[in-house]
């Protein structure tokens, strides 16, 4: 009796032989992780990820680790307006203005969440204290946009968070894991 290949019963977009994507969406995306340097760096990888794809930004994923020292929050809200021109120049990234000083803009008000909150962590699950598990048989059935998302990226904005419209943060906490979509015959939405 042949065994089925759980392979093909991935989510769409996790059905490829691009082992970065396939591990982003095997072992990242919906898996509950909320510690603030990783919460830090999914946030500016949605950030640079509006207008582009996840394939884009993934196989970027070290440049920009690099680039924004690790995703260090204290480390990337000092950065100088010499150091955004650099970044500006740098084509191991996406070059975007905007996007990088928003990076910035971000990292500056993780750090007031924090000594506000005690952590980025605690501010994220006072808004979504428990993963929220959909259920979709296909991938079609999977939103862009909720009424927590929208609540969520109004309190960040609230908390001088930019970029942060509700379709962003809505992908974010997809890929926080605090929402869970994978869908129901995927073998991956309930193990890492």
């Amino acid at each position: 009796m042949n065994q089925p290949n759980f392979a093909n019963l991935r989510c769409p977009w996790g059905q490829t032989r691009d082992e970065i994507i396939q591990n982003f969406h095997d072992h990242e995306w919906g898996k509950m992780k909320l510690e603030d340097q990783y919460l830090f760096e999914m946030l500016v990888l949605q950030l640079f990820q509006s207008g582009l794809n996840w394939r884009v930004i993934l196989h970027k994923r070290e440049n920009f680790r690099k680039a924004f020292k690790d995703f260090d929050p204290v480390a990337v809200a000092s950065i100088t307006e010499r150091e955004v021109n650099r970044l500006v120049g740098d084509a191991s990234i996406i070059r975007n203005r905007r996007k990088i000083e928003s990076a910035i803009q971000n990292a500056k008000a993780i750090l007031m969440i924090q000594a506000k909150y005690g952590s980025f962590a605690k501010f994220l699950q006072e808004m979504v204290p428990m993963q929220i598990m959909h259920n979709p048989e296909i991938f079609e059935d999977v939103p862009t946009s909720s009424d927590v998302a929208k609540n969520v990226a109004q309190k960040m904005k609230e908390e001088k968070f930019v970029f942060v419209g509700p379709t962003i943060i809505y992908s974010y906490l997809q890929s926080i894991g605090l929402i869970n979509d994978h869908i129901e015959c995927c073998p991956f939405k309930y193990q890492g």
